[in-house]
């Protein structure tokens, strides 16, 4: 009875410790599919590419100071309030007609800067993000008929077929507004950041860049010394590969690191990210080495890390301000002239160049350029996106976000300044471990010269005592002499 009754617990605790560890498999699994999920970067879905497709679709023409541009600005505004920001509406006017920048500001906690006593005073430095979302319609607003690819998820191998489409700038540049918003929704996530950072959409870039101008000169002359870096974004849907720049100003030699810092920064989050490895993801140098005069200087210069295009980044770059500068293109050529933006077989209407032509079309671009999702990693979950253009803004919005957080060259992040003071610290508990040994062995080594000047005392007089005449005469003598003689010497032989 009793055997039975073991038994019968032991089955019973058996199942209980089976369920126990079947629910922490579950929990673990649980925790660790939202882990995983939370670590993986720049997954802010499709919100990017949405925003792109829908100012692209309802406002084509978005020309500088025209109703659509006026439109897709009000949306803009709509979208950052609805992100918890309240934008600054700068609305400017030019011979040609009024326009508006829409601004958001947001005070960062400053930076720790130690002066040469060691004092510690905060500094606040600016760091500037921008994107223009008016475009130029090209003067033929004709629409196009191309034979395009269908790319359905249900039948991506379908025959071709003819696909109407019509200039929308989805490449130029509702893609750089769409990245500037990821930017912002994803900044909105991060805890307080030290940099002081201006988000803008300018309005009429393409008109010299006159939202640029006029937000340049409304900062006050203090910002002006405290701006640290310009980050813009243009065109990242059609071009082959996604770069990012320096200005012109970074060809000077005196200060080309200067200058680049901020550019090498935003490298660096790229390659220690998984972005490759999650969605296929990388950013290039244009490293063609081609040597032409660049800025005009009558000096050549080295076509490295600057880009053939020009955006609102030039207004800064002529401040003296380092500037970033995203787009897509291709700089694989040898020679200057044959550059543009795409290889791709299927997007040479046009010699292979997108923005400011017909073919700057979302539904041409998607027929030719999206692709079905796919499972990356091989484990039968689908997992990637075949969207180009959600990938790129995200993965820009995510680098200039992370970038931030490098710091600046005039003083130190909160992260850094914790750093500094712990290593301040243990160098001084070190210091004084080192001070306290000292201190404890200094004792020990006058006891070492007492007990040594005390034993040279005592060999000192023991050796006095040995050399003084003995007082006694020896009490024994020898009391056997030898009792053999010496041998015979060998006789010589004759």
């Amino acid at each position: 009875m009793i055997r039975h009754i073991k038994q019968v617990n032991g089955r019973k605790l058996t199942a209980l410790v089976l369920c126990i560890s079947l629910a922490l498999t579950v929990f673990a699994t649980s925790c660790k599919s939202k882990d995983d999920k939370k670590e993986k970067p720049a997954d802010y879905g499709s919100y990017g590419s949405d925003f792109a497709r829908m100012i692209a679709k309802d406002f084509p023409d978005r020309s500088p100071y025209s109703a659509g541009e006026k439109s897709v600005g009000e949306l803009i505004r709509q979208e950052m309030v609805k992100l918890k920001f309240e934008p600054e509406i700068q609305t400017f006017t030019t011979d040609k007609g009024t326009s508006t920048n829409y601004i958001v500001k947001i005070p960062g906690t400053g930076f720790y800067d130690l002066n040469a006593e060691g004092d510690v005073k905060m500094k606040h430095r600016i760091a500037i993000i921008g994107a223009h979302y008016d475009n130029l319609p090209p003067a033929d607003k004709k629409t196009s008929t191309a034979t395009a690819k269908k790319t359905g998820k249900e039948d991506p191998s379908a025959e071709t077929t003819a696909l109407e489409y019509s200039y929308d700038g989805i490449n130029d540049n509702a893609s750089g507004t769409a990245c500037l918003l990821t930017a912002m929704k994803a900044f909105a996530e991060y805890p307080p950041f030290s940099y002081d950072v201006y988000f803008v959409a300018f309005g009429a870039g393409n008109d010299d860049y006159a939202g640029a101008r006029k937000f340049y000169e409304s900062l006050t002359s203090e910002e002006k010394l405290k701006v640290d870096v310009m980050y813009c974004v243009e065109s990242l849907y059609a071009g082959d590969k996604v770069y990012a720049s320096s200005g012109f100003k970074s060809l000077n030699s005196e200060n080309r690191y200067k200058m680049r810092r901020k550019l090498y920064q935003a490298y660096d989050v790229c390659f220690a990210n998984t972005l490759y490895t999650n969605y296929g993801f990388d950013l290039y140098y244009n490293e063609s080495g081609i040597k032409t005069d660049l800025n005009g200087d009558k000096v050549d210069d080295i076509y490295n890390e600057v880009s053939a295009n020009k955006s609102d980044y030039v207004v800064f770059d002529e401040a003296g301000i380092p500037v970033v500068f995203f787009d897509s293109f291709e700089y694989n050529f040898t020679n200057m002239e044959d550059m543009k933006e795409t290889k791709n077989l299927n997007l040479q209407n046009y010699g292979g160049m997108i923005r400011r032509t017909n073919d700057d079309s979302y539904l041409f671009l998607d027929s030719v350029l999206v692709e079905p999702d796919y499972d990356r990693d091989g484990d039968g979950e689908i997992d990637t996106s075949g969207d180009r253009l959600q990938i790129r803004i995200n993965a820009i919005a995510f680098i200039i976000v992370e970038a931030l957080l490098k710091g600046s060259d005039y003083g130190m992040t909160k992260a850094q300044y914790d750093e500094y003071l712990a290593n301040k610290a243990k160098e001084e508990a070190l210091a004084s471990v080192n001070s306290e040994t000292t201190q404890a062995a200094m004792p020990s080594t006058r006891r070492t010269t007492e007990s040594s000047e005390t034993t040279e005392e005592t060999t000192t007089e023991s050796t006095a005592e040995t050399t003084k005449a003995p007082t006694k005469k020896p009490t024994k003598k020898p009391t056997k002499k030898p009792t053999k003689k010496p041998t015979a010497k060998p006789k010589k032989k004759t």
